[in-house]
C-alpha cells in the first residue's frame, strides 16, 4: 500500500498501532510527524462492473477514503501540538476523531485489496489452507457466505462485516464493527481477512436501500487470493 509512516505514540490506546503493524502499513518510530496518503487502487474504477459501478468506486475512493485520510492527518497534527504543550484535555478530545478517521483509513485500505475484477480471479472460491479452515469452522463456503450476509444485513446503521482470523485460538470468526471501527477493536488477536463495507456510500447509488442485494452480489468480485495470502502468513 502507498502508505507512509506514523509516530508510534500517536495511536497508543486505540488499537490502531498494532493494526497498522499487522497489516504492513510501513510502521516505524520517527521524530517528525509523518502523514498518511491515499493508496492507489490495483484496478480501474470501472473494473468491478456490473457488481459495483465505476461511479461508486470513484466517489468511494477519491471522496470518502480521501476524507478519512485528510481528517486523520489533521487530527494527528493537532495531537502532536497538544502533546507538545502538555494539553491532556485536548489529547483526550482528539481520541474519537483519530479512532474514526484512522479506522476509516485502515478499513478502506483492506477493502480495496479484498476486491478484484472477475477476469482477474474475483469471486473464485478460496483454495488450500483457507478453504479447509472455512469448511472446518463453518461447514462450507456457502454457510460462511450466508452467515456474513445475515450479519451484514442486520447491522444497524453504518459499519463493517468481517471474516477474521483469531490468531490466539487459531480459528476463523465472523464479526461486525460499528462506524469505522477496525476489526482489532473486537480483539487484539483478530486479523482481517475479508471486510465488507456496509455504509450506504458503498452501494446506495446502485442498490438504493437494498443492502442484502449488495451483499449478495459483492461475492462475485471478492478477492479470496488476497485473503488466503494473509491467512497463510498469519497462520502458517
Amino acid at each position: 500500500m502507498a502508505l507512509r509512516t506514523l509516530i508510534t505514540r500517536k495511536t497508543l490506546g486505540l488499537g490502531l498501532q498494532s493494526e497498522a503493524r499487522n497489516l504492513g502499513f510501513g510502521f516505524r518510530h520517527a521524530r517528525e510527524l509523518q502523514t498518511f496518503s491515499l493508496p492507489d487502487l490495483p484496478y480501474d474504477y470501472s473494473a468491478l462492473e456490473p457488481v459495483i459501478s465505476g461511479e461508486i468506486m470513484q466517489l468511494h475512493h477519491q471522496k470518502h477514503h480521501q476524507a478519512y485520510i485528510t481528517n486523520y492527518n489533521k487530527a494527528l497534527e493537532q495531537l502532536e501540538e497538544a502533546m507538545a504543550k502538555g494539553d491532556s484535555s485536548t489529547v483526550v478530545k482528539l481520541q474519537s476523531a483519530i479512532k474514526f478517521n484512522g479506522g476509516g483509513h485502515i478499513n478502506h485500505s483492506v477493502f480495496w485489496k479484498n476486491l478484484s475484477p472477475i477476469h482477474e480471479g474475483g469471486g473464485e472460491p478460496p483454495k488450500g489452507s483457507l478453504g479447509w479452515a472455512i469448511d472446518t469452522n463453518f461447514g462450507s463456503l456457502e454457510a460462511l457466505v450466508k452467515n456474513i450476509n445475515t450479519e451484514g444485513a442486520a447491522l444497524q446503521g453504518s459499519g463493517w462485516v468481517w471474516l477474521g482470523l483469531d490468531k490466539e485460538m487459531k480459528k476463523l470468526v465472523v464479526e461486525t464493527t460499528a462506524n469505522q471501527d477496525p476489526l482489532v477493536t473486537k480483539g487484539a488477536n483478530l486479523v482481517p481477512l475479508l471486510g465488507i463495507d456496509v455504509w450506504e456510500h458503498a452501494y446506495y447509488l446502485q442498490y438504493k436501500n437494498v443492502r442484502p442485494d449488495y451483499l449478495k452480489n459483492i461475492w462475485k468480485v471478492l478477492n479470496w487470493k488476497y485473503a488466503s495470502e494473509v491467512y497463510e502468513k498469519e497462520c502458517p
